[in-house]
């Protein structure tokens, strides 16, 4: 699939680059300092480049392209200054909206949909839980029907964009049933009576990227507003994990290359003992090995990608590649900090902050050990029972 991106692709790559250069990178520094940054006006300039759904539906105001054009903005995305705007984009592209575009209703996606990938509606993704973090089959969260409507208590927890959002996609149970057939994706507007932002988070890293704790305290919605078929939410949320996965591993790569390339021209650049850092041994082979992770990362990756756009299910390898990548952002961003001695304890230098947001890539979105879990399931390793 790398061998053949066209040039409309390198076209999406450019807008983009262009406008996070003009538009983003010269404020990132003020907004992480905010710990918040402006939603709705970064996405409304996306929106209007016609970059928020490159692979939504042509009738919602999406492009109609196949998924490999999301993956190359997801990987261009990594040309931000910090890691949590374009984790916060990546949940409005490829983590709050796929189920929506792909099972959700015209009159549904026509409401929600369509101004997400305009821009003018920043989306959420309520899944998590306190007791429920990367273990989705147990979200307490539930609706229970009243009429026409669904009546929705509980609450989710570590919700990016939560604190700005216009709607939330919510799991929640809406039978007693088995916990894998009594789930419904439903979108839920955050301005509903009922809902409500309990706290604002404080993380160690993706700074300007505003993560909340909600509460739905019987909160009505219509049951219009649900996504597909009632009990299919937690095969929607699964689907829609296979794009968040893939999302994860092609940002994390690409920001884990930028790490590599800001260390060779800084050790290049510094001398100790007469001579650039770069001229060490240990350091220039670190280097190599780390290039070497990356692009083994890159291509397992691209391959779930090809997967995608052929129509096939990319769990297993999405899942792979998901782990690599938390493995691989951990590594050289740890490794290549290491290199910027001193510097690399500063805050404010480029490769503290890769750093200290690549740290989440293992724990979002499904932490490592239950990407093994997953993974020992497809190999037939995992014990029954």
């Amino acid at each position: 699939m790398l061998n053949q991106l066209t040039p409309e692709h390198e076209a999406v790559r450019a807008t983009l680059k262009r406008y996070i250069a003009e538009k983003i990178n010269p404020f990132v520094d003020e907004w992480e300092k905010a710990e918040i940054f402006p939603a709705h006006q970064v996405f409304k300039g996306m929106g209007d480049l016609g970059l928020l759904g490159l692979d939504k539906p042509v009738e919602n105001g999406g492009g109609g392209l196949d998924y490999s054009y999301a993956a190359v903005m997801a990987e261009t995305l990594a040309d931000i200054n910090c890691g949590g705007i374009p984790m916060a984009t990546g949940v409005q592209t490829d983590m709050a909206t796929p189920a929506l575009a792909k099972h959700g209703s015209a009159e549904l996606r026509a409401e929600f949909l369509a101004p997400a990938i305009a821009g003018d509606y920043v989306a959420c993704l309520g899944v998590s839980e306190v007791g429920s973090g990367s273990d989705v089959a147990s979200v307490k969260t539930t609706a229970r029907k009243d009429g026409d409507d669904y009546i929705i208590n509980g609450g989710k927890m570590w919700t990016t964009n939560g604190t700005q959002a216009d709607f939330c996609c919510v799991l929640a149970n809406t039978s007693d049933g088995a916990s894998h057939r009594n789930k419904s994706l439903i979108v839920v507007p955050m301005k509903a009576k009922g809902v409500s932002v309990a706290r604002k988070l404080q993380k160690v890293g993706m700074d300007s990227s505003d993560t909340a704790q909600l509460y739905f305290d019987e909160v009505r919605v219509p049951q219009r507003y649900r996504i597909g078929e009632e009990g299919k939410g937690f095969m929607y949320q699964m689907e829609q994990f296979q794009m968040e996965r893939l999302w994860g591993a092609l940002n994390a790569c690409a920001g884990a290359q930028r790490a590599i390339d800001v260390t060779i021209e800084y050790t290049r650049e510094r001398k100790a003992f007469g001579r650039s850092l770069l001229d060490n041994q240990w350091i220039h082979y670190t280097l190599a090995e780390l290039q070497t992770e990356v692009e083994a990362l890159r291509s397992l990756a691209w391959r779930g990608v090809e997967m995608v756009v052929q129509g096939r299910d990319a769990t297993q390898l999405a899942t792979m590649a998901k782990l690599k990548a938390g493995r691989v952002a951990r590594q050289t961003a740890d490794g290549c900090l290491q290199f910027w001695g001193g510097m690399g304890y500063v805050m404010d230098s480029p490769i503290n902050r890769m750093w200290r947001d690549a740290r989440l890539c293992s724990i979002g979105g499904g932490a490592d050990e239950v990407m093994l879990q997953v993974l020992c399931k497809f190999m037939g390793t995992f014990p029954k029972g």
